[in-house]
């Protein structure tokens, strides 16, 4: 058989189509973070199917402001938009929603709220306490930021212990911000 092919389905898939479609998110991870010891490369992208990278570039600015933290690398932040986009793909509600939500955003900060000064995006921000939007982006913030691995990393969580028989043995006092407490402030241990 020469050069056989399957038949055509009638949609064709171009690499423009590809990338006109969603946003790629992208960044690099400072050396010296915890991620950059973890990872393969200092170098990260996430590609998203559905929200253009505006939106994409909106919601990351809106979970930092919503959460912030100084260190915390953009890598952390982008796992918000990539959740939220596979939300928005299985519903058109939410796809609306965010693209509303992303467009108040913008006009509240008087243009693009994701190059807006930080003292706008807080105010715009406060302004939509409330939402719908608003909470749903701040529900989503909270498993996508914190309970991913590179969060993990980031905050010196080392992870659950149950498999490992608990903390008691293994990391219960491995405070090292806090000074040890005095001894009467504890009850007695088990003999």
């Amino acid at each position: 058989m020469e050069n056989a092919r399957p038949p055509s389905t009638g949609a064709t898939i171009t690499r423009g189509a590809a990338l006109r479609k969603g946003a790629y998110l992208t960044g690099t991870l400072a050396a010296a973070s915890a991620l950059a010891t973890l990872a393969p490369s200092r170098v990260w992208a996430l590609q998203l199917a559905l929200l253009p990278q505006d939106q994409s570039d909106t919601l990351v600015a809106f979970a930092q402001v919503l959460y912030p933290h100084a260190n915390l690398p953009t890598a952390v932040y982008a796992m918000v938009p990539k959740d939220l986009d596979a939300k928005a793909e299985k519903d058109p509600k939410t796809a609306s929603l965010i693209a509303s939500g992303c467009a108040d955003l913008d006009k509240a900060a008087g243009g693009s709220f994701a190059k807006a000064a930080p003292d706008v995006q807080l105010t715009a921000v406060k302004g939509g306490q409330g939402t719908d939007f608003f909470n749903l982006v701040r529900g989503q913030c909270i498993t996508s930021i914190y309970n991913n691995d590179m969060a993990f990393a980031h905050f010196g969580y080392q992870g659950a212990s149950w498999n490992q028989g608990g903390y008691l043995h293994r990391g219960f006092q491995d405070l090292t911000w806090l000074p040890n407490p005095p001894l009467d402030a504890s009850p007695k241990p088990w003999a």
